[in-house]
């Protein structure tokens, strides 16, 4: 592989540049947040210089939500081929906040919320702390690893008093793009029992040669129908600390619901600053973006070769730049229900890398862990040939 630019950021720079991802466990390799080590994207930087320069630090005017939603809309119609109204795409501080408020005022009071497993970590908890009951659906794993979903046990959940289905696509943290009759699969359970779906498709733009990203609310009017949408330029552009997202709704039902439910005050929970690099991310960041993908393609194929003969389970993802390894075969300590236990603690004290353990992503998970490739090649490289040195000892 040709060499890039990004191979010659090293640990100590990036340790030394502070983000979470490298000091949260100090002196080993961060390869468990999700964000990338890669530098934004010249014109995010220097819209948001210009930005600074002109004071534009207050509250989030209405211009700057009409220049992201447009330009949202652009990016969907050019990259997904889905026709969405402007004044329909709507700006959050993040998805989480989008998903809460979509729990509270867009599900059946006092629900269980349906969450396929694994799943990303904050789906396991957020749940409780909404009073809500989780009802997880492990999805089905066939003889290569693709993960599937168990239509069967997701109808069990709907019987069972589920009425709000988290689908996450492309999936965190298994990296599947759904295909469309995968998906229209999903949507006719979800529509015989009269559930709703919120989608999140944080990670939609990141999707590898050979799949396409759908987005799930258009596929058809049933599916349109009973969705909300939740998404950012803020995984594909690495912009999650400026706090800015958009849900898009897509019938009339839930515009009036929207309207009616205080979501104008979630709405100003996103920043001035986050509005206008997704802006700028969407119209001028689409060469940045195409250059990253074809390094992250690299790197989750490089990552194939690495892993060969060490006894861990992989299969590339389809999207996103996270990794699901299959620790099960290693005979390591078992992981415990939170924190970084069992399997990715055993990588973190012997291997110096730090990374996601699979039960925090939900039973499905337990004896996997989570790496994120999103790191320079020669880093990536290294945590691995740490981890091969960890189980030789």
């Amino acid at each position: 592989m040709n060499a890039h630019a990004f191979d010659a950021l090293t640990a100590d720079r990036l340790r030394a540049n502070g983000s979470l991802k490298w000091t949260g466990f100090p002196d080993t390799i961060g390869a468990w947040v999700a964000e990338m080590d890669f530098p934004v994207a010249p014109p995010i930087s220097a819209a948001l210089h210009d930005a600074v320069d002109r004071n534009l630090l207050g509250y989030l005017p209405r211009p700057l939500i009409t220049g992201m939603s447009e330009a949202y809309t652009q990016f969907a119609a050019d990259r997904y081929a889905w026709s969405v109204d402007p004044a329909r795409v709507r700006p959050v501080s993040d998805v989480l906040t989008a998903l809460e408020h979509t729990i509270r005022h867009f599900s059946r009071p006092g629900s269980p919320v349906i969450v396929p497993t694994p799943s990303y970590m904050p789906f396991q908890t957020l749940p409780a702390e909404l009073g809500r009951e989780l009802i997880q659906v492990p999805m089905q794993r066939d003889g290569d690893g693709r993960y599937t979903y168990d239509l069967d046990a997701l109808d069990a959940a709907f019987r069972a008093g589920g009425d709000l289905l988290v689908l996450c696509n492309p999936h965190n943290p298994i990296g599947r793009v759904l295909e469309p009759d995968e998906m229209l699969a999903v949507a006719e359970v979800v529509d015989r029992h009269g559930g709703r779906v919120f989608a999140d498709e944080i990670h939609a733009a990141l999707v590898y040669p050979g799949h396409r990203h759908v987005p799930y609310a258009s596929l058809n009017e049933t599916t349109a129908g009973h969705t909300v949408t939740g998404t950012s330029a803020s995984k594909a552009w690495n912009l999650p600390g400026l706090k800015c997202a958009q849900v898009v709704l897509s019938n009339d039902a839930d515009v009036k619901l929207w309207n009616e439910s205080g979501a104008d005050r979630i709405e100003e929970g996103a920043s001035t600053l986050g509005a206008l690099a997704n802006q700028v991310a969407y119209t001028a960041g689409r060469d940045w973006l195409d250059d990253v993908l074809g390094y992250l393609h690299g790197n989750v194929t490089r990552l194939a070769e690495l892993l060969d003969g060490t006894g861990i389970g992989y299969r590339a993802p389809e999207g996103t730049y996270l990794t699901w390894l299959d620790c099960r075969d290693l005979d390591l300590p078992g992981d415990l229900p939170r924190g970084p236990a069992g399997t990715s603690a055993y990588f973190l004290e012997h291997a110096g890398v730090a990374l996601v353990d699979g039960a925090e992503c939900g039973e499905a998970g337990r004896g996997f862990v989570r790496l994120n490739a999103a790191l320079p090649r020669p880093i990536l490289e290294q945590a691995v040939t740490q981890i091969r040195a960890a189980l030789k000892a």
